[in-house]
Parts: C-alpha cells; structure tokens; sequence
C-alpha cells in the first residue's frame, strides 16, 4: 500500500490533480463510511441485500463507486444495519 500512497502524494501536488481530487473527497468518505458500517456489523453485501430489499449487485456498485445512493437509500442501507443516518456539515479547515 506504501506505493499507493506515495503516488497519490506526488500527484497531489498537481494543482489541477488536487483541486478534482478535494472535490470527490465527499463520494470517498460515503463509500468509506457504508464499507466501514457494513463491515462493522459484520455483514456480507448479500446479507445486508437480504436486510433492506436492495439488489447486492446496487450495494456492490455502491461501494465501488459507479453508483451515487440518494439519501432513502442511504437511510434504508442504514435500516438494514440497525444504525441511524448521520449527515452533517462542517466548517471547512483553513489552509
């Protein structure tokens, strides 16, 4: 993974790079928080299909990125993990 790491580093110090980057950075954190919760729970896409209706194949295509839930399915992903929807907005950090 250090190599990974190390070319993202580099890349962003591409301006241009950094700026689309920064601004995908909330998609990132949305895949990263439904794996997470998902995993948490100790679920397999399967199960957590069966527990909310969803097709594993959308939870799939969630998680990889090639799909952008609406906030109902996010609240529903959220069902099916016997957890509740948290969205917040926060200040953004000075540079």
């Amino acid at each position: 993974m250090r190599k990974f790491n190390d070319y993202r580093e580099e890349q962003l110090r591409d301006e241009e790079f950094r700026k689309e980057y920064e601004n995908m950075q909330p998609e990132f954190d949305i895949i990263r928080a439904i794996v997470n919760a998902r995993i948490s729970k100790n679920l397999t896409q399967k199960e957590l299909a069966e527990r909310t209706g969803i097709n594993q194949a959308d939870i799939s295509k969630l998680e990889n990125g090639t799909r952008n839930p609406t906030v109902n399915l996010l609240k529903r992903l959220a069902e099916g993990m016997d957890m509740v929807l948290k969205i917040e907005f926060v200040p953004k950090q000075k540079a």
